[in-house]
């Protein structure tokens, strides 16, 4: 990718300018940490060392995890590091999410957002990377997403672990009379083998605490992790399956009120005129309320219980203003079309690809139109948020990925300053992305307003939440290769059209700031790729349309993984060039690539000749840096293609807990061949059509596949693990229903062109 430099001109600026600012406002302000949240809400007989471990006199240990629970273990994970250099068991402890704080800011969901592979480490790309992790410490965001929690949190966990650890060791040598070197840890006690004498963490823990934190902090190798390394029993699993009351929707207060909302049908447009009679003089209404924020207009009723709260919002009669963007599915359709016709910015431009297929042979171009829809999110949970505004001080619960933003969006809405809003994060009945948003908490806080100090639950229906997402966007994109005469491409041209998830983001969470620049998401999954092809090129372009969208499992690489690794198995075929070779060759320069594909490709014993009516699909990504690949068998059965089993294979460079790494990629995996079945968003009348799970169905459990999966350890930079598996899966199956049919379906869901069983 030599000519990146070209088009990282900005984005270096950006991380350059970043660095710049931190010695600009002063080095020691960028070094020095933010206050511990901890240290103003601690329980009688309790002691904080850091953002991260309290110790009670009691010897009772918290770690907070100050991540989203949401099913991916996060909690038990972050724990781990806390708890291997703390050298305590996870059944020694207990593990809160804690406060919204920017003591917890993600700096590494930042540090890959210039326009660099993963595997790009040029000065060039280092300095950006520097330079957005110094912005990340600026912008100070608390929040969950882009696979970043583990390599966030790997350094400062374990630090925060093992300078509590140290600090316990010194007031300990302190009490007995001893030198700190001879002193030992194990199990929550600090002992002294020579005297057999030995206190427990909490009988120190006040008078450690007291003492200023160590200045060389000393981590464990990891030759001698006891914890780290090794799949642990998850910390978040007893709660789930007995039932607890541990989500958004479960919370319950005092004198609660509930509420609903019903929002424009048609985003960002206005109710022209509107009927609340019937829905007031509905039994156990209390009162309906205009809402009206960045994210929409509408209604929100507050009601006595929730029932009460539905159906009085199903008797709202409104007529809403006509929307902004195209009315239905085949216009947008169209415009996306149309923007492929722009330029676009370029994101990777290797050698010369006008060149290239300029004196092409017609016979060695293969040429291809793709396409994907929108997807909602569709979390088990619908959107929900609790919120009790009294005294001045607000109370929001509810399960989010971003509760700074919480935070910050709520005081703003109701006019107050931020500390007085108190964000209590439950688990999440499911983010993908979703809960990065604040909708649910805006409307909650707005409600909350006219309650006279009593508390207000609002759930949405399953219909206002399916009909009011955060889209995946839609995307189309046209592709051309130029084979040579080994059947291996010589140029490659890519252009993707499709809305920008930045611009659209950025209206709704922070409308005065523009969105600059090139949004790398429309081309993330493919301008990055391992790929070694000398003229290659991939271009994107921001089509007008302005549904909203946001993050969704993978971002921009759940699109172009299809795109991208369902035009090469069509390069293979063209090239009549087994799929796994042609990847192996193209990838020779990055032996973890090579190693993947080699590995996923023995599992499913690859090459083996199947049985009449089966087979086999392969694809790879690289996604938020881990090397991924997955190989699907289908069948040809009387109902429908059924698949089989999936094979996979992810370098992550450090699988920290290989189970929770294996449930992730099954999921993830699980999560992207759901929507390549037969998920899609559609639109009449400016309206999204589907509202529940019969009409935006997922993959169901006699679907289910069997899976294999291999973690490999070889890169020597740790990769995410939430959503590395999702890019492969749908070009892997569509790549398994041609090589079983024939039939070469460019466009998701595959469910339009073939059955399932």
């Amino acid at each position: 990718m030599a000519s990146v430099g070209k088009i990282a001109r900005r984005t270096f600026l950006i991380g350059a300018a970043a660095i710049a600012g931190g010695v600009a406002v002063g080095y020691y302000y960028y070094r020095k940490p933010f206050a511990n949240p901890l240290e103003g809400d601690l329980a009688a007989g309790e002691a904080t060392f850091n953002p991260y471990v309290k110790i009670g006199a009691d010897n009772s240990i918290t770690i907070v995890a100050p991540r989203a629970e949401m099913g991916q273990g996060i909690s038990t994970t972050l724990a781990a590091m806390v708890a291997e250099e703390l050298d305590v068991g996870l059944d020694q402890i207990k593990v809160e999410h804690g406060p919204a704080s920017y003591a917890y800011y993600n700096s590494a969901i930042l540090e890959e957002g210039g326009p660099f592979a993963f595997f790009d480490e040029s000065m060039t790309a280092e300095a950006v990377r520097a330079g957005m992790g110094v912005a990340g410490k600026f912008l100070a965001l608390q929040a969950t997403g882009g696979s970043a929690s583990t390599r966030d949190g790997f350094d400062k966990m374990r630090q925060a672990g093992a300078a509590a650890r140290q600090m316990l060791i010194a007031a300990a040598a302190q009490r007995l009379g001893v030198a700190a070197g001879n002193l030992e840890t194990a199990n929550g006690r600090i002992l002294h083998k020579a005297s057999g004498k030995s206190l427990a963490y909490g009988d120190v823990a006040a008078s450690a605490a007291a003492t200023p934190p160590p200045s060389d902090i000393r981590l464990k190798d990891r030759d001698d992790w006891k914890l780290l390394g090794k799949p642990q029993k998850r910390i978040d699993m007893l709660a789930k399956v007995t039932g607890a009351p541990i989500f958004g929707i479960d919370v319950t207060l005092p004198d609660m009120l509930f509420g609903t909302v019903k929002m424009s049908p048609r985003f960002w447009a206005k109710p022209v005129k509107a009927d609340l009679s019937k829905a007031e003089k509905m039994p156990g209404v209390v009162k309906i309320v205009p809402i009206e924020t960045n994210y929409g207009h509408g209604f929100g009723v507050i009601a006595e219980n929730t029932w009460a709260a539905f159906k009085a919002a199903e008797a709202i009669e409104a007529e809403w203003a006509d929307p902004e963007y195209p009315l239905d599915s085949a216009a947008i359709s169209d415009a996306l079309k149309q923007a492929l016709g722009a330029k676009g910015s370029a994101m990777r431009d290797d050698g010369d690809v006008d060149t290239a297929f300029a004196d092409a042979p017609r016979e060695r171009v293969v040429e291809a139109d793709y396409a994907v829809p929108y997807l909602a999110h569709a979390t088990m949970e619908p959107m929900n948020a609790t919120a009790r505004l009294k005294g001045g001080v607000l109370d929001i619960w509810c399960g989010n990925q971003a509760p700074t933003l919480v935070r910050q969006l709520c005081a703003n809405l109701v006019g107050i300053e931020q500390n007085r809003v108190n964000v209590h994060t439950t688990f999440l009945g499911g983010g993908f992305g979703r809960r990065v948003e604040v909708d649910y908490a805006l409307y909650a806080a707005l409600m909350a307003k006219e309650t006279g100090g009593r508390p207000i639950k609002v759930i949405w229906t399953r219909e206002e939440d399916m009909r009011h997402d955060a889209y995946r966007p839609a995307a189309v994109g046209r592709f051309q290769a130029r084979l040579g005469d080994d059947g291996l491409p010589v140029a490659v041209d890519m252009k993707i059209s499709s809305p920008s998830m930045i611009a659209s983001t950025l209206r709704r969470l922070f409308p005065s700031i523009p969105a600059l620049g090139t949004d790398k998401s429309i081309v993330d999954g493919a301008y990055n790729q391992p790929y070694t092809i000398p003229d290659y090129r991939v271009a994107g372009i921001a089509a007008p349309v302005t549904i909203p969208v946001g993050s969704w499992r993978s971002v921009g690489s759940s699109i172009n993984g299809f795109f991208h690794e369902g035009f090469l198995d069509e390069i293979a075929v063209a090239g009549k060039t087994d799929p796994v070779v042609l990847r192996k060759t193209l990838m020779a320069a990055y032996p973890s690539a090579v190693k993947v594909v080699e590995k996923v490709a023995e599992m499913a014993k690859w090459g083996e000749a199947l049985p009449a009516g089966k087979a086999r699909g392969m694809a790879f990504t690289l996604s938020f840096g881990s090397w991924v690949g997955e190989i699907v068998q289908v069948a040809d059965m009387p109902a429908g293609i059924r698949i089989e089993k999936v094979w996979i294979a992810a370098d992550v460079g450090t699988a920290l807990d290989p189970g929770i790494v294996e449930a992730q990629l099954i999921s993830a995996a699980i999560y992207g061949l759901s929507a390549a079945m037969g998920q899609e968003i559609t639109f009449a009348d400016g309206m999204v059509e589907q509202s529940n799970f019969h009409d935006f169905d997922a993959m169901r459990i006699f679907q289910c596949p069997a899976f294999e999966v291999a973690i490999l350890e070889n890169f020597h930079k740790m990769g995410g693990v939430g959503e590395v598996g999702t890019p492969p899966a749908a070009p892997a199956l569509a790549n398994a229903v041609f090589a079983l049919t024939g039939k070469r379906i460019r466009t998701l869901p595959l469910s339009k062109e073939v059955a399932f069983a």
